[in-house]
């Protein structure tokens, strides 16, 4: 009996393995130039756009512009299609028609499904009543796009993975950016005050020296006043410094949920020219990515001012790549920030023209 108690009081062995479900995704863009002049194909017939590769397989859109069926001939219908052969593969896909008035797009069906050689096509019969499709914000010049995601979903990979030890102790995750942003909070052992607009912040010249180099050279330069405890912010608003220092102290900027979409924007902006000002290079990058997703055809024009004349880079190459899609320059030339981009940067458009007309040679 004894040595049965000893036997159970032994450590049981304990192994673990993990499922994970790879994925390839991509997005097609199908213009539809002439839209008018394929209608009357009659029913059952289709336009197919380019071949295209996601997920090691070949893909084509099929649009059906006089319905796919007899009892469906009021809508248009849009299909995937699988090019390659011998597949058996699981993919969930979205189209989406893209309002050519603001370049966004909205999801009209998602869907999952296996596509096999015995069923290589999937689709919506009733995409969308041509009433409907056959208005201004969509059928722009006679011309109609469709973007379509393709998910493919691979074939699942089970590994062994390591677990932890019942005897082993546990680390929490980090908390440093929750402590600093507390101690700029609680304004304990603060040895330097900012005044913006008559509104006073409390800091520590030390982390804000570590973080910026402008803040480096500005408290311990050698150009720095000894005596100076307090410094006033020109050319700032309140509510932008608020927000440097707590992406300061916390590396994320603060939430924005309370601020409505356009006054979320300018915030943004004054977020980056701050970030430009005191050298902060991430949080510049977080503020044109920020507005890289936010681009529509009245405000790109000042946001590639912006862009030009904070050395962005990469949003000004995604403001100069929105203008150039999809035939949206004649619009951007309307918008009223066209005026002030020809006014302030003139050369950005000699960059702009030579730009799209390599995307046409192309």
């Amino acid at each position: 009996m004894p040595a049965m108690a000893a036997e159970s009081e032994r450590p049981r062995t304990r192994t673990a393995s993990m499922c994970a479900a790879e994925t390839a995704r991509g997005t097609h863009s199908f213009k539809i130039a002439g839209h008018s002049l394929h209608k009357g194909l009659g029913v059952g017939n289709c336009i197919d756009s380019g071949t295209f590769s996601v997920g090691g397989h070949k893909w084509r859109i099929r649009y059906y512009p006089d319905g796919f069926k007899e009892e469906s001939k009021e809508y248009v219908a849009v299909f995937l299609k699988i090019v390659s052969e011998g597949v058996d593969v699981r993919v969930i896909f979205d189209f989406r028609l893209v309002n050519q008035t603001t370049g966004l797009s909205s999801s009209v069906l998602s869907s999952s499904t296996v596509y096999s050689d015995a069923k290589r096509c999937w689709g919506i019969e009733k995409f969308m009543s041509r009433s409907k499709l056959e208005v201004p914000q969509f059928l722009r010049d006679d011309c109609l796009v469709i973007e379509c995601d393709v998910t493919v979903i691979k074939k699942p990979i089970v590994e062994d993975i390591a677990i932890a030890s019942d005897f082993e102790v546990q680390v929490p995750p980090s908390d440093m950016s929750e402590t600093f942003g507390k101690f700029l909070d609680s304004k304990e052992i603060a040895d330097v005050t900012f005044e913006v607009k008559g509104e006073v912040f409390h800091a520590h010249k030390a982390v804000l020296a570590i973080r910026s180099p402008v803040f480096m050279a500005e408290l311990y330069g050698p150009m720095r006043d000894e005596g100076r405890t307090s410094i006033n912010v020109e050319d700032m608003e309140p509510a932008v410094f608020r927000a440097l220092l707590h992406f300061i102290y916390r590396d994320s900027l603060p939430s924005m949920d309370d601020l409505d979409g356009g006054d979320s924007e300018e915030m943004i902006k004054h977020l980056l020219v701050a970030a430009d000002r005191y050298g902060l290079e991430r949080m510049k990058l977080i503020c044109e990515s920020m507005l890289s997703k936010r681009l529509d055809v009245k405000s790109v024009a000042t946001t590639l001012a912006l862009a030009d004349q904070h050395h962005c880079s990469k949003l000004k190459d995604s403001c100069i790549g929105f203008i150039n899609s999809l035939n949206r320059m004649d619009d951007v030339l309307a918008s009223q920030g066209y005026a002030h981009l020809k006014r302030a940067c003139p050369d950005i458009f000699m960059d702009i023209w030579e730009r799209a007309v390599k995307s046409r040679k192309i």
